[in-house]
């Protein structure tokens, strides 16, 4: 089976620079907050021209945490995107906040900015945009909109390390922007693991705090704070490939490009790079009515295949309080009746790569192409 992503032909080419590290982190005997998580902390916030960043357990509680830290709390209400993964929305509920959705832009799938206005209440107090699948949102017009009405900006970046809007990298844009360091996402380490950056100092000085207990020293609490380190180990292998993630995800592109020009003719709706964006493709998503007998052929051919998202979150049992049902977001709705991610990984063979177009093509009734 090709894998949706394959996590060992990667880890076989820095394990030399990873184990050294590691030994280093237990000869030290530091595990908690120690100096590979500084540097790392270091080099992330120079890789965006900040001044800020902060690493975390998971890229949840990096949203988490920057929300709290924004000030976010009950009654207070948030603008995002009903199509991401579940965990943009918990950030607002673990705040006691309530999620406010926007449909998407139906090229990007990104939240769209000409629905935001009319949403915006005396209680909204931020908006949270989420850059899908490693495509930036609209950052020019979700800037103006928070400046207008004096909105924060949350950006969730967990899908998007190295992208840029118009040569600024994501995260940089707003309040703060938010990582996670999943296994699966295009910048990652082998566990759990977030960093939220920022150029706010009380901002950085809040989020180490809520941290750690809500202590800045041993012992010391002012507030009630969490429990939610980055580990050295798992900073160890982010310094690792920090080095590589621009190579990396320009092995991605590459990736893309190559199933972009196999699919150019299929009557399926390709992944768009708009004017002035770079995207780093986390995902590769095409856009088929037929989408599940594709994954089915897929998949008999030995071929992995994921439907990143199949429910809505507005259409979720869990938020069934907030009484959206559907035809409430028709583009996200739509989307996600029709999306279907393929393998995507900067390793990928170039013999997988079209062993898969190949079958893509079969699927339509189209011969292979030279």
């Amino acid at each position: 089976m090709i894998p949706m992503v394959n996590l060992k032909v990667q880890y076989e080419e820095i394990q030399s620079e990873i184990q050294d590290r590691i030994s280093e982190i237990f000869d030290s005997g530091a595990f908690i907050l120690g100096p590979n998580v500084m540097e790392l902390e270091r080099r992330v916030a120079e890789y965006h021209n900040l001044s800020y960043a902060i690493g975390l357990a998971s890229g949840t509680d990096a949203l988490h945490l920057a929300l709290r830290a924004a000030g976010i709390g009950p009654g207070d209400e948030v603008i995002t995107t009903p199509f991401t993964f579940f965990a943009t929305v918990e950030a607002i509920h673990y705040c006691g906040a309530k999620a406010v959705f926007v449909d998407v832009e139906p090229d990007t799938l990104n939240m769209n900015p000409a629905h935001v206005e009319a949403c915006i209440t005396p209680a909204t107090k931020a908006l949270l945009p989420v850059h899908i699948f490693g495509h930036p949102a609209d950052m020019d017009s979700l800037t103006r909109i928070s400046e207008k009405h004096g909105l924060l900006m949350v950006e969730d970046c967990a899908q998007a390390f190295g992208a840029s809007f118009k040569d600024k990298r994501v995260g940089a844009f707003g309040t703060a922007g938010c990582y996670s360091f999943y296994p699966s996402k295009n910048f990652s380490c082998y566990g759990d693991g977030g960093m939220v950056v920022t150029d706010r100092s009380e901002m950085n000085d809040r989020i180490r705090r809520l941290r750690n207990h809500g202590s800045n020293r041993t012992y010391v609490h002012t507030e009630t704070g969490y429990n939610s380190r980055l580990d050295e180990l798992q900073a160890a292998v982010l310094n690792v490939k920090l080095r590589r993630i621009d190579r990396y995800n320009d092995m991605r592109r590459n990736v893309a490009a190559q199933y972009n020009r196999q699919f150019s003719d299929l009557p399926v709706r390709l992944p768009v790079e708009r004017e002035g964006c770079h995207h780093v493709y986390h995902q590769y998503t095409l856009r088929s009515d037929r989408r599940d007998d594709l994954s089915a052929q897929l998949q008999a051919n030995g071929i992995s295949a994921v439907i990143y998202y199949p429910v809505p979150l507005h259409l979720q049992e869990a938020l069934k309080e907030y009484g959206l049902g559907e035809g409430a977001f028709p583009v996200a709705e739509k989307a996600s009746k029709e999306v279907l991610s393929i393998p995507m990984y900067p390793e990928l063979p170039e013999s997988d790569v079209a062993y898969i177009c190949k079958t893509v093509r079969s699927f339509f009734g189209a011969a292979p192409l030279g």
